[in-house]
């Protein structure tokens, strides 16, 4: 049960950290709902814009986020480089 717990509280905190992940995803989901009720009988188009939207969002959040070098090349402290490999 604690895991359940846990597993839960890590995917609440992925929206709560970045809200503007989280209205991106929300206003996704609203125009797929949008074309859906809009044009019924096109409920693969209303599928289209809902994966093609959360992909777009997930990739514009993947691009926003500073890469991390690996472990080897990263020191304790920030700000601090290790050139002595």
């Amino acid at each position: 049960m604690n895991t359940l717990i846990g597993v839960l509280k890590e995917l609440g905190g992925l929206f709560v950290e970045d809200g503007a992940f989280a209205l991106a995803i929300a206003a996704v989901v609203a125009t797929a709902a949008l074309c859906a009720f809009v044009i019924p009988r096109a409920a693969p188009a209303s599928g289209a814009v809902l994966l093609l939207g959360c992909l777009g969002v997930l990739v514009m959040n993947v691009m926003r986020v500073p890469h991390r070098h690996s472990g080897a090349e990263r020191s304790e402290e920030p700000g601090i480089h290790n050139h002595d490999s």
